[in-house]
């Protein structure tokens, strides 16, 4: 048996080194230099090409080395009995809860319209929210997103959060389905999105849902690329609905050099980094799921092929 590390922007090195000083006794291989495809039983993967697990009949377990598998159900054809893991990393959680905690204070103290008035020297003193004052909306209330809620409610934040199912998360009122999402949006300051992407939740950042948004809220997208329609984005903040954006994931990335949203003054862009997987804490889950593989124990944290997350 043999385990495929199967990568695209994402160096696989590191990941090889780090398992195999674990694993001694396993062979280890990065695509596509494998020796014998037929003695893969584990990948190990991140946005891998296009359905290229199909070449490994013996594949037993696909291990998503991020928090979300999208980049497998959309993009792999995987057999319905397959087992998913991913990574749930307490890091992973706090370092998403420090970028959006970043962004949101920035946003309401000002400070993107003071770095343009420097660009201009302009000296113009203006109006700011405080913490108690924001509404903060969340799309997405799964271990991350609950994660995110209850920090920000304990900070004195009014949080509000939404996902598919029902969720009992202290401080934070939750709630789901068509109604729920509707109550969710409605009279937020702060619209953050942390979803899965599935085929339920893809575009769900359209026009029609961000207009239930109240005038001048402002959006911050760490889910999907895919989550977002662009067009309706530039939309609302042409017309002022919305007063601006901070993104750091896209349709495509890297963002394109054509792409509208670097020249728009209100759009705030980040190379999709508001919580990067570190290697050594997140390979440890790895090295456990695959043992746990051998001894036929059930995995760490898995995900469902069916629901997509």
């Amino acid at each position: 048996m043999s385990i495929a590390i199967c990568f695209n922007n994402k160096d696989p090195e590191p990941w090889r080194q780090f398992l195999q000083q674990k694993l001694t006794e396993v062979n280890i291989e990065i695509y596509p230099e494998i020796t014998d495809k037929h003695r893969v039983t584990f990948a190990l993967c991140w946005k891998a090409d296009k359905n290229i697990l199909t070449q490994f009949p013996n594949l037993k377990v696909v291990q998503s080395v991020g928090a979300s598998i999208d980049h497998l159900t959309l993009n792999q054809d995987l057999p319905k009995d397959i087992t998913l893991s991913r990574i749930v990393d307490k890091r992973l959680s706090s370092d998403m809860y420090e970028f959006l905690l970043a962004g949101i204070l920035s946003h309401i103290k000002g400070f993107s319209a003071y770095s343009q008035d420097k660009d201009q020297k302009k000296w113009v003193q203006r109006n700011y929210k405080t913490i108690p004052e924001t509404n903060v909306a969340i799309l997405g209330l799964g271990k991350i997103g609950a994660l995110v809620g209850s920090q920000l409610a304990n900070l004195g934040f009014m949080v509000k959060g939404w996902s598919q199912s029902e969720k009992d998360i202290p401080k934070v009122s939750a709630f789901f389905g068509e109604l729920g999402l509707k109550e969710t949006m409605k009279d937020a300051d702060i619209l953050i999105n942390i979803l899965p992407l599935t085929p339920a939740t893809k575009n769900i950042l359209n026009r029609q849902t961000l207009s239930l948004l109240k005038s001048g809220a402002y959006l911050i997208n760490v889910g999907r690329g895919e989550h977002l329609v662009e067009n309706d984005l530039l939309v609302l903040l042409d017309t002022g609905h919305l007063s601006g954006a901070l993104l750091d994931v896209f349709r495509t990335e890297p963002l394109p050099l054509s792409h509208p949203f670097w020249k728009q003054e209100n759009i705030r862009i980040t190379p999709h980094v508001a919580a990067l997987t570190q290697v050594d804490s997140a390979a440890d889950i790895v090295v456990t799921n695959y043992r746990r593989m051998l001894a036929g124990q059930e995995l760490m944290h898995l995900a469902s092929l069916e629901k997509g997350y």
